[in-house]
């Protein structure tokens, strides 16, 4: 598997190159996808359902995957469905200046999303989640020349990254009980998980983590705000893929969650989701953001199905799942074929398509007949399955009801999106190409067959997957018919509660927009409330602490840091001071004295050049004191520097103008206490430290393990890039992003009339 990611990742860098060069090969690209589905399925084939690679051996930590049945549901998904988008995205975006940018992001997310279902070490899994967060990011915000679309990006990223740092305390606590990285294993140990003290903990902000992800109530909101993402982006991560990530993981657990307290919380807020989904996508105009909200009710009744979490229910899961994913995806697709021919994605808007476009009309009802759970499409199969086993279930009235409002509503969506539209004389507008409507067709295609052959889908998918959760044989199969019974009776009233609901859609539009007006102060309120606090907070702190005199800032840092250590040395009985440092040899003294009187030298010179000499014989005298104590390669660092740093400063100050003193007598004995201050701190410290016990132990190790382990004979260069390797690469990294400030100023140009 580690060939199949490292070609994914040079291949998300080439892209942007690739697209420069020869812009007409972006339709090409769906061979991406394309031919990682089918290596895929080679590999699969192969016996062992788990890989592991090497890779932080010593902490216990693998590049391990697993090719289980719900891996692969999600993987063929993700391929298959990713295929079809990078195939749309070309003719979407044909007249776009950037569309390697876009397909590099594209890219980066399929390797993201498909790298966190197959991933069993959960480091490796928590890396690719957070990696799909920042590639959504980036395509959300595509059009970042729009507030809607940074804005949407933004709340996307926070809400996901908080519920990101939730997840990663989970899993780590998780590891922590049942001792392991491997999710396979944890599973397996789930027996004794559920003893452990740190079980509850994680799994409560595991659970957390997964509903942000999933958009699970109270973080629904983010998910319709996303919608100012181009069309292939809404399609692929929020309706097919990203947005099922957190359903993914917690299926993925749900034989270490269920019959536990906070797995009947799961399936209450998947309840509780599917109707606020469902119910707020009836007053929409916008075609998207009534998908969006559907989209919504959707996760939460696979959210609800996995909290109650049977087999029976499992199964049910997988099945809404697929069926989803087909008919939904080519909603998306078709909502931006029809704003590209249309130029509004506004529904009302709509009208005369039949009769302009007929192929992309019959993709659209077929698609939204899935929605509404028309027989003989799959979405009809796939809710069957969920009513019957609603039906069946001890204590399920609450849940099939829920279900019966959402299949109502659902009914009355689909109407509005694919029926209302056909009427009508057609508008001028541009029929779309067949690269904009095929894709969509070909997913509306699917549902037709997976309703007309559901035994297919119940072999190579739905049964594999739901057998991978919960280890038990299928205790139902998929079926076009089973039979004249009480789920048929409430599906024919489903159809028919949402036909009427479609016939008086303006008066149920009227009861959901005073619904949606009540939402409105409530998560997305207060989402709003809380960054608004935090900005006000850091305007406060910037106006406060930001002056833009280097002076203050000193000042803040040496008073802060000094009252912290002074807190911290006395507070616990004060410090013992070494005082041996008083034996000095004479020539020790000697550079002592030079050094102090060079210090108080530079405080007293009138000139700046004087000043800066005398500051340079202190740093050369810090380098004698190197040099003297068995440092060596210290003191010629310090030598360089000073030099440098003397003719560095001699070359700047020649041009400024004569020394003149602006600050006034109180300024400078504020700024004599604080020095004194600071300097004291600095002088008690070492002296306390003079008086440790050092051990020779750790230079030991260094000098024993530099030549075998890190090949180097000069200790402190393989201390830096060896042993302290990510410490060192924190300096680059600030190193390279203070370049990148420097040179963003550098390219900064003043517009006419002194405006940036």
């Amino acid at each position: 598997m580690v060939p199949l990611f490292l070609l994914l990742g040079v291949a998300t860098f080439a892209t942007p190159a690739l697209l420069r060069l020869r812009p007409q090969m972006a339709a090409f690209l769906a061979v991406i996808p394309a031919a990682a589905g089918a290596w895929l399925r080679w590999r699969v084939s192969q016996p062992a359902p788990v890989e592991a690679a090497g890779w932080a051996s010593s902490l216990g930590v693998r590049f391990s995957v697993q090719t289980d049945g719900l891996a692969m549901l999600f993987a063929w998904l993700i391929c298959g469905i990713g295929a079809l988008v990078f195939f749309y995205a070309a003719a979407y975006l044909e007249r776009d200046s950037r569309v390697g940018r876009f397909y590099s992001y594209l890219t980066l997310f399929f390797a993201s999303m498909l790298g966190l279902v197959l991933a069993d070490n959960i480091i490796l899994l928590f890396i690719f989640w957070e990696l799909t967060s920042l590639s959504s990011f980036l395509l959300i915000g595509y059009d970042h020349d729009r507030a809607a679309a940074r804005d949407a990006a933004l709340q996307t990223l926070l809400v996901t990254g908080l519920g990101g740092l939730a997840l990663l305390a989970g899993l780590l606590m998780l590891a922590t009980a049942g001792g392991s990285y491997e999710l396979s294993e944890l599973v397996a140990r789930r027996g004794d998980l559920r003893g452990h003290s740190l079980f509850h903990p994680a799994l409560l902000l595991i659970i957390l983590g997964a509903m942000t992800k999933s958009a699970q109530f109270p973080f629904h909101f983010w998910l319709p705000s996303a919608m100012e993402a181009p069309t292939p982006v809404s399609t692929y991560l929020h309706s097919a893929t990203m947005v099922k990530a957190g359903v993914y993981l917690l299926a993925r657990l749900s034989p270490v969650g269920s019959e536990t307290p906070l797995w009947t919380g799961v399936a209450i807020v998947g309840l509780i989701t599917m109707l606020t989904g469902f119910v707020m996508a009836l007053p929409q105009r916008d075609a998207k953001r009534m998908l969006a909200y559907s989209t919504v009710g959707a996760l939460g009744m696979l959210t609800m199905l996995i909290g109650i979490g049977t087999h029976a229910a499992i199964y049910s899961a997988m099945a809404i799942l697929l069926a989803h994913a087909f008919y939904k995806a080519s909603l998306f697709l078709l909502a931006g074929a029809f704003d590209h021919a249309t130029g509004t994605r506004d529904v009302y808007e709509w009208r005369g398509f039949w009769r302009a476009m007929p192929g992309p009309s019959v993709a659209a009802l077929l698609a939204a007949g899935s929605l509404a759970g028309l027989p003989p499409l799959f979405g009809y199969v796939a809710k069957e399955q969920v009513l019957g086993f609603l039906w069946e279930l001890p204590a399920g009235g609450a849940a099939l009801a829920a279900a019966t409002v959402a299949g109502i509503c659902s009914v009355a969506v689909a109407g509005m999106l694919a029926l209302r539209p056909l009427a009508g004389d057609p508008r001028e507008f541009h029929a779309p190409s067949l690269s904009l409507w095929g894709p969509p067709a070909l997913l509306s295609a699917l549902g037709v067959l997976g309703g007309l052959f559901p035994a297919w889908a119940d072999r190579w998918l739905v049964g594999p997957a739901a057998r991978a959760v919960t280890t038990e044989a299928a205790g139902s199969k998929l079926a076009l018919w089973h039979g004249f019974n009480v789920p048929v009776l409430i599906s024919l009233g489903i159809l028919l509660g949402g036909a009427a609901l479609y016939h008086r859609r303006a008066y149920a539009q009227e009861i959901a927009a005073s619904l949606q007006r009540v939402s409105r102060w409530g998560p997305e309120r207060a989402y709003g409330i809380v960054l608004g606090s935090v900005m006000a907070l850091a305007r406060v702190g910037t106006r406060f602490l930001q002056s833009g005199k280097l002076r203050n800032y000193m000042l803040i840092v040496l008073l802060t840091t000094s009252g912290l250590a002074y807190h911290a040395m006395f507070a616990r009985g004060g410090v013992s001071l070494h005082t041996d440092w008083l034996n000095l040899s004479p020539h020790e003294a000697l550079l002592a004295a030079v050094m102090i009187t060079a210090a108080v030298a530079a405080l007293l010179f009138q000139s700046r050049l004087a000043a800066v000499v005398a500051l340079g014989v202190v740093g050369l005298g810090v380098a004698l004191l190197f040099l003297l104590f068995g440092a060596p390669d210290l003191a010629m660092t310090q030598f360089v520097v000073e030099t440098l740093t003397v003719i560095l400063l001699v070359l700047v100050l020649y041009h400024l103008p004569r020394f003149a003193r602006f600050s006034s007598g109180r300024a400078r004995l504020r700024d004599l206490a604080v020095a004194m201050s600071a300097g004291s701190l600095l002088t008690l410290s070492l002296l306390a430290l003079q008086g440790f016990q050092r051990s020779d132990a750790l230079s030991a190790y260094f000098a024993q393990t530099s030549v075998p382990e890190a090949h180097g004979r000069n200790i402190v260069n393989v201390i830096l890039v060896d042993f302290r390797a990510l410490d060192t690469l924190g300096e680059i990294t600030v190193l390279a992003v203070a370049a990148i400030g420097v040179y963003g100023l550098l390219k900064l140009r003043l517009k006419s009339g002194g405006q940036e």
